[in-house]
């Protein structure tokens, strides 16, 4: 009788041994289904072996399904999640199995990418730094390599990628393409498509329908998939002859998981493309501190375009406006108002940029200080409009928008700041005559929305656009000439150490949007703090240098990627169990603390409360990976041993925020 331990779907540090019936022959990586309190499960096969010290409790596995064994190289990249994140194993597995469903489309979807003929011109012939770029990368095909491609917004690095993978694809290899967003597959697929006519092409995200995820991941597992188009889950999907990866957009938080198994996808594909012996690209305008580091240590290849790949375009002119003018109003700068003008009256199209969707941030009393507050979380009701609602956008409470105080019944209620909302009715009203467009969280919530709206804005159907960070970046719209933006100074108040970091990756990819083909393009920022570093680093186009500058701070102040990192993290109804837990926590770490291993004691999160439960960590700092991870499966083990049911808590390690 043959007894296989199995990864279930829970999170549970063991595995559990099954008996295989007679007839069923079961090895490893076969994912199966079996019964687990009472309810069946579908689990992944580790080990089988002859014996188990639980025989005579054991129950049967029920049956093979009809996904095809996982790979020795999957079932590695699962284990190797389980020991550098310690996660729990079912949790790791899980992470590469497909759904569950025979289901498939019928509209001929599956078996290739959508054709959308017509929509993208095919790739110009590269430059010479993108043919220098593509030497570089096709020089290491058959051998690991890691190579940053840093080029400025527009500088034609998908054109880079493209010509790598046709390289790859003439070889009999496949493609692994990872984007941090889901709203932008739709435009890279057209630009494969494009560029890859012959390739069969497959998308794999969450937001595509069970049946046809799961015929994708099939094409992707069977090899029948040239390029597999994919947000970060995508890192574990099979791929036998897997010879490129790709990481666009290399910088982007997005392809950190914050909740569940905390991984981080690009630092997988780079694990994963080293195990292959196969060459990766790392493609930004704003590399992660922790790519530069790697490029400027030697440890990455670095190859740079200098110059936008459309010979007509320039880098945009970037000005900075006091964020409180006699001439501002609703908002936007005196500037601001005319430059949008300006675009108008020549027919070009504009972006007016704020990280805040709703119709403002905050409301509050004019005559008591009261301010809308969410219950479950230590965060403010943010003003929505049509409906008219306060809503949270953390655990997206609803509340009915307010007559009065109620506190004190005063009817004078004041929404503070702006959002996305309020932005858009303050143009509509301005310049009715105008084709306004808001692009957020809120309007991009139906299937194909975001693709319906880029098909406008390429189409000219609108003039100008209002937005979020979804339109920072991945996105080419030649008549788009003006970029407004408003906010961004909040990012300096903040206490996170990374803050300027993302500030500056999102200011320069927002700019990047503006002048990207034969008309000038501007950039306009409010900031009442135009002499900081980051916003000259801006106005000169220059994040190489902001990048240096950010290393040496990093170091001198020991903060990753100097250092290394690990959080506890912990949350329970009741701040007394969250505070019990941490501090027996933080005693157990000080007792197996070892030299050069730093545990600092415990403190509330940043959001100290959220979805009704109270929140806190301890956070750990090495400067060697290797010390930080002997240290932490020790500490864990002692945690769990004290861990009760009303706390629930995780290790994240590598953490992009607190």
């Amino acid at each position: 009788m043959a007894i296989a331990h199995v990864a279930m779907p829970i999170a549970a540090w063991q595995l559990f041994d099954y008996w295989a019936p007679d007839g069923l022959d079961v090895a490893r990586g076969d994912v199966v289904r079996a019964r687990l309190g009472g309810r069946k499960h579908v689990g992944v096969v580790t080990v089988v072996e002859a014996t188990s010290e639980f025989v005579d409790r054991l129950q049967p596995i029920d049956a093979l399904t009809d996904v095809a064994r996982l790979p020795d190289e999957i079932m590695a990249l699962a284990e190797f999640v389980c020991a550098y994140y310690h996660a729990p194993p079912g949790l790791a597995y899980a992470l590469a199995t497909p759904p569950m469903t025979t289901r498939v489309r019928r509209d001929g979807t599956n078996a290739k990418a959508k054709t959308l003929s017509g929509m993208e011109s095919p790739p110009h012939a590269l430059n010479d730094a993108q043919a220098t770029a593509l030497a570089m990368l096709t020089g290491s095909q058959g051998t690991f390599g890691a190579t940053m491609l840093h080029g400025v917004t527009g500088s034609g690095k998908t054109d880079v990628y493209l010509a790598a993978a046709a390289v790859a694809i003439s070889g009999g290899g496949q493609v692994l393409v990872l984007v941090p967003e889901i709203n932008l597959t739709p435009q890279f697929e057209r630009r494969v498509q494009a560029g890859l006519p012959n390739a069969r092409a497959v998308t794999l995200h969450s937001r595509l329908p069970a049946g046809a995820r799961r015929a994708n991941w099939d094409a992707a597992a069977s090899g029948d998939a040239q390029v597999v188009l994919t947000t970060r889950l995508g890192v574990f999907v099979p791929m036998p002859k897997l010879a490129l990866v790709v990481v666009d957009e290399e910088h982007d938080d997005s392809f950190k998981q914050q909740d569940g198994v905390r991984y981080h996808a690009r630092d997988l594909a780079v694990w994963r493309a080293q195990r292959r012996a196969v060459p990766i690209i790392l493609g930004s305008a704003t590399p992660s501190l922790e790519t530069w580091r790697h490029a400027r240590t030697g440890r990455y290849r670095s190859a740079t375009l200098p110059e936008r790949a459309d010979v007509r375009a320039r880098l945009p002119e970037v000005r900075f406006v006091p964020v409180r003018s006699d001439d501002a109003h609703d908002g936007l700068s005196g500037a601001l108002w005319d430059a949008l003008a300006l675009r108008l009256a020549r027919n070009e199209q504009a972006l007016v940029f704020v990280n805040r969707r709703g119709f403002a941030p905050s409301l509050k009393c004019a005559s008591c200080e009261w301010e809308s507050g969410c219950a479950r979380c230590a965060s403010r009701l943010v003003v929505h409009r049509h409906p008219d609602r306060l809503r949270c956008h953390h655990c997206g409470d609803l509340k009915t928008l307010p007559r009065a105080c109620p506190d004190c019944g005063n009817v004078d209620l004041l929404p503070l700041g702006f959002g996305t909302q309020r932005l858009e009715q303050a143009i509509r009203t301005a310049f009715p005559a105008a084709r306004v467009l808001r692009v957020d969280r809120d309007t991009t919530r139906t299937k194909d929305a975001f693709a319906t709206f880029s098909k406008q804005v390429e189409a000219e159907e609108i003039d100008i656009l209002v937005g979020t960070q979804m339109l920072a970046k991945g996105h080419d719209f030649p008549r788009l000439t003006l970029v407004g933006v408003l906010g961004a100074d909040n990012a300096l108040y903040s206490g996170d150490f990374r803050a300027t970091e993302r500030l500056a990756a999102l200011l320069m990819q927002v700019a990047g949007r503006a002048g990207r083909a034969n008309l000038a393009g501007e950039v306009i920022v409010q900031t009442d703090f135009p002499a900081h570093a980051v916003y000259r680093a801006l106005a000169a186009h220059d994040y190489a240098r902001y990048a240096d500058e950010l290393l040496s701070e990093r170091a001198a102040a020991q903060l990753p990627p100097t250092s290394r990192i690990a959080l506890l993290v912990a949350e329970a109804h009741d701040r007394t169990d969250v505070d019990r837990f941490l501090d027996i926590a933080f005693d157990h770490a000080k007792a197996f603390c070892e030299a050069g291993v730093e545990v600092f004691s415990p403190v509330p999160a940043a959001m100290p409360r959220r979805r009704g439960y109270e929140r806190g960590h301890v956070l750990v700092q090495c400067a060697h990976r290797k010390a930080l991870q002997a240290f932490l499966p020790r500490w864990r083990e002692a945690i769990a041993t004290h861990a009760g049911a009303r706390v629930r808590w995780a290790l994240d390690v590598d953490p992009t925020t607190f």
